[in-house]
């Protein structure tokens, strides 16, 4: 669950308009140049198979390697880890935390070089799967290494790694990221905390409030973000944000008691205070004023391990549920032979299958050589998991009936863990807005030539739009080369990759009407954008099992004919929601009922209440 804590993080974009112009053997992390990822393709109609077929795999010296660290982890969670009592106590025992450091699990991302497990992104996704069984700890890891040290990683110089990591890695000290403040939620931009260059140039200082910092209490070491005064290329002065590396030892660091939260209850979430701290500028993260940069890079970096982290709790959630199916008697039958009963487990495994896929998939993107920019597709893995996360919970709960609503049966506080992951590492709403708005400024860059010429009225362009349309509208054979003899799928999964070869072509098609019928305005119509992500979350998917599947098929993994099945039922139902989806985004169409929406809306908002009669009046 990287990037993890109740830290407002839409903080990937200050806005719609902000998204849309900012978009403009072990392994170390990469900060080289990225190559195009897979994603961006799709807004154009084209499926870059190269990325995603086959389905990545590590070797079996890495395996062997991982599997050394899963047995003892998944030991210690299931003998050692009191997840109702961490919750009830609102804290996680000393004890715990410090076998949690024993186990290396502060430092899996951290390079050996400086002490840690020095894992990939594949391997830390597989460890990532275990932590999770507490959502508690998962958090606390998550917040101190996926976001709290991963700036030092990714942007800091050799001597601030050299400085910090063999302690951040070992536990002995403790990392939180404090970006969000009382007024600034996902508008990251908006922050107040201030950090002013002393007369000297020796230092900052530091004053400010962050708020629902994860870690807070117990971290030592903040990564902090603050408007500093630059220096302008045209000589003016202007505030931008700045980060910098803040020890709780430089003084008038002070934090708030812990908050009393709905989930995560174990997790440390506080307000944490800066009173004329004093910044050494050697601790600067990255370049003055790059503040924003780095903040974006450090979210947009572990968004994907959600998918993990959630398919690890659903995975233990299933056993618990389908033992209580299975034995549970209503109506002298056992509640998993009852028809819907049946059909919530179909779900359950659904979603498991699909997260976990889309996850691995982004892992082995973000393990090749190259480092291509996986932004859109770990922001479509955190959307999907963890509203799968809330609906499968949701579903599990409403199996056990009562018994789920009572604290005997883990789904209630699970529920309540579960609720928190729609919010933080970006807001889902702000991350579907990402989403859109990147792939769209992608699309943009290339099509620009051929929209301006439709606008201008270019007749061989115009004809050539029109013969496409006349195709497509007769009914367009479309052949990505997934299929077929040489195609890269598995025939029993065909059907399924002749629906996504169809959707993605289609979608192609859309993105570009959308661009000629709006613009640059489109950043303003979130209503658009919400369904253009909601379409790349599922072509993403789609993507995701057909590959996964296909691999399972060809190596004669066991159950691989459960995966087909799987893949094949996500493929026609994100197929069918597509092609609504699609007709949506046509503005004459009768399925767009945008007009409508925001009339409702602002009706309510104006009045700031549910406005219709009651049903009991008579008159006015």
């Amino acid at each position: 669950m990287a990037g993890c804590g109740l830290w407002r993080a839409g903080a990937a974009a200050r806005a719609s308009r902000a998204l849309w112009d900012f978009s403009g053997s072990r392994r170390s992390l990469r900060t080289s140049v990225r190559a195009p990822a897979f994603a961006k393709e799709l807004f154009l109609g084209r499926l870059e198979k190269k990325d995603v077929f086959p389905f990545p795999e590590v070797s079996q010296d890495e395996l062997n390697e991982i599997n050394q660290f899963v047995g003892p982890i998944e030991k210690f969670f299931s003998e050692e880890v009191d997840s109702r009592k961490i919750d009830q106590e609102g804290k996680i025992p000393m004890e715990t935390l410090e076998k949690l450091k024993s186990l290396g699990l502060f430092g899996m991302q951290v390079p050996e070089e400086y002490g840690g497990l020095g894992l990939s992104n594949t391997m830390y996704a597989r460890l990532v799967e275990i932590v999770s069984q507490d959502g508690s700890i998962s958090v606390t890891l998550a917040a101190h290494q996926a976001i709290g040290l991963k700036g030092i990683l990714l942007v800091g110089t050799e001597e601030q790694k050299a400085k910090y990591l063999p302690k951040l890695a070992s536990g002995e000290h403790i990392a939180a990221f404090c970006l969000t403040e009382p007024a600034s939620g996902s508008d990251a931009a908006s922050i107040r905390t201030r950090a002013s260059l002393s007369e000297d140039g020796k230092y900052y200082v530091l004053n400010g409030s962050k708020v629902w910092i994860t870690n807070g209490g117990l971290a030592n070491i903040f990564t902090v973000f603050a408007k500093t005064s630059v220096v302008d290329s045209d000589s003016s002065v202007k505030d931008k944000m700045t980060a910098f590396i803040v020890e709780r030892d430089f003084g008038g660091v002070t934090n708030g008691k812990p908050e009393d939260k709905l989930g995560i209850r174990g997790s440390n979430t506080c307000e944490v205070h800066f009173e004329n701290t004093k910044v050494p500028v050697e601790n600067v993260l990255g370049e003055v004023g790059g503040g924003f940069k780095v903040a974006v890079s450090i979210l947009n970096g572990g968004r994907f391990t959600m998918g993990s982290a959630v398919a690890g709790m659903l995975k233990k959630l299933i056993e618990i549920t389908a033992e209580f199916a299975c034995t549970r008697k209503q109506f002298n039958r056992s509640l998993s032979e009852f028809g819907m009963i049946q059909d919530k487990f179909a779900l359950l495994a659904q979603k498991t299958y699909v997260m976990e896929s889309m996850t691995y998939l982004t892992a082995g993107m973000l393990d090749q050589p190259g480092c291509p920019d996986c932004s859109i597709e770990a922001a479509m893995v955190k959307v999907f998991s963890s509203e799968g996360a809330w609906q499968c919970v949701s579903e599990a709960l409403q199996i056990l009936g009562g018994a789920g609503y009572m604290k005997d049966y883990p789904h209630e506080r699970l529920l309540r863990d579960t609720r928190i992951l729609l919010i933080f590492e970006g807001t889902n709403e702000i991350l579907r807005m990402y989403i859109a708005l990147t792939g769209l400024q992608h699309a943009g860059r290339i099509l620009t030539g051929r929209i301006n010429e439709l606008k201008q009225g270019n007749v061989t362009t115009i004809l050539e739009t029109v013969g496409q349309r006349l195709r497509d509208s007769l009914g367009r054979t479309v052949d990505m080369g997934l299929t077929g003899n040489l195609g890269a799928v598995h025939p029993s999964v065909a059907d399924s990759a002749s629906k996504l070869e169809e959707n993605v072509y289609y979608f192609g098609r859309t993105v570009e009407t959308l661009l000629l019928r709006f613009g640059k305005t489109i950043v303003e119509e979130q209503m658009v954008l919400k369904r253009v992500a909601n379409i790349l979350i599922n072509l993403y998917g789609m993507t995701a099992v057909l590959s996964r599947a296909s691999r399972s098929v060809r190596m004669g993994l066991r159950n691989h004919d459960h995966e087909v099945l799987l893949a094949n039922i996500f493929c026609t139902e994100a197929y069918s929601q597509n092609i609504f989806t699609l007709s949506q985004l046509d503005k004459y169409s009768p399925e767009n009922l945008d007009e409508h929406i925001k009339k409702v809306s602002q009706q309510v908002l104006e009045r700031r209440a549910y406005i219709c009669a009651h049903p009991l009046d008579w008159t006015s």
